[in-house]
């Protein structure tokens, strides 16, 4: 649990990585209690989206996020939420066999899925049947007949579907989803969901939803755990890491337009943020 004295410098740092609209920090001791907190966050999303909607529309990536969802999978989420009213959808996802090692589905469905009540036809993954190309096509054009319906919301900014709840892990380098640092793919308007044939970690065929999408959300939630993710977790959230020197990573470029930007971070992966809390003339990281 978190001592006094960790609150105290948890709340320096909430303090001092707030100045953005609409964004919020959240800082945890264990994975256990990160899990406890990600578990009662997203089932109050749920609980709002399903009250105002009458869906609840939740976009999963990779990396450690399933494991996080885990608590959702015991009492009393397991019992009290509205399972029939899920919509579940993937914001990247490998372009492999839904059966093979490294799909998202895979993992989601074995460690998730299989083990709460959310109907099958309300879970949309990729068409693994086709090239990536046509995969991202397919997942796009499934999406805008359900934006169509309003099972998924659209944006009140643009034409952008607005999901409930977009869930997201960041990489060492900073990517979300499958936006990769300085990838032609951060620039796209337009498209709702891409591809990408060189993904910098495999395997290398990926689609994505794009920024505006995500941008789109009305919630957004940013896990990240490991002193690995410490500089990249630095260079999304710190005001200090502006300027012409700054690295343009791809989590920094996450800011939801009309919603909410919540990062669950643990000890390890806000280390930076605690030494420059700790001192303000501390020298930012080096990528």
């Amino acid at each position: 649990m978190l001592t006094a004295e960790n609150r105290t410098m948890e709340r320096e740092i909430v303090a001092s990585y707030e100045p953005k609209k609409n964004n919020e920090i959240r800082m945890f001791e264990s994975s256990d209690e990160m899990a406890t907190d990600l578990a009662e966050y997203i089932s109050q999303v749920s609980e709002i989206s399903i009250k105002e909607r009458g869906y609840f529309a939740i976009a999963l990536s990779g990396g450690p996020l399933i494991s996080f969802m885990r608590k959702l999978c015991e009492a009393p989420y397991n019992k009290t939420l509205d399972w029939s009213k899920w919509y579940i959808f993937w914001a990247d996802e490998r372009a492999v066999a839904k059966n093979h090692v490294d799909s998202y589905y895979k993992s989601t469905k074995e460690d998730f899925l299989s083990k709460v009540p959310i109907l099958n036809g309300h879970v949309y993954s990729i068409n693994d049947n086709v090239t990536v190309e046509d995969a991202a096509t397919d997942y796009e054009f499934v999406i805008r007949q359900l934006v169509k319906i309003r099972t998924v919301g659209v944006s009140e900014s643009n034409d952008c579907p607005k999901f409930d709840l977009i869930l997201l892990s960041i990489g060492s380098d900073g990517h979300v989803a499958s936006l990769f640092p300085n990838h032609p793919a951060l620039e796209l308007k337009d498209d709702w969901v891409t591809y990408i044939t060189d993904s910098p970690v495999p395997p290398p065929e990926r689609i994505t939803f794009t920024l505006p999408v995500i941008n789109s959300a009305s919630n957004i939630a940013v896990v990240a755990t490991g002193e690995d993710k410490a500089k990249a977790v630095y260079f999304a959230i710190s005001d200090g890491a502006e300027g012409p020197d700054a690295p343009s990573i791809p989590a920094r470029m996450v800011q939801p337009t009309d919603g909410k930007l919540v990062w669950f971070l643990d000890k390890a992966s806000a280390s930076f943020l605690e030494a420059k809390t700790k001192n303000d003339g501390y020298e930012h990281p080096k990528y």
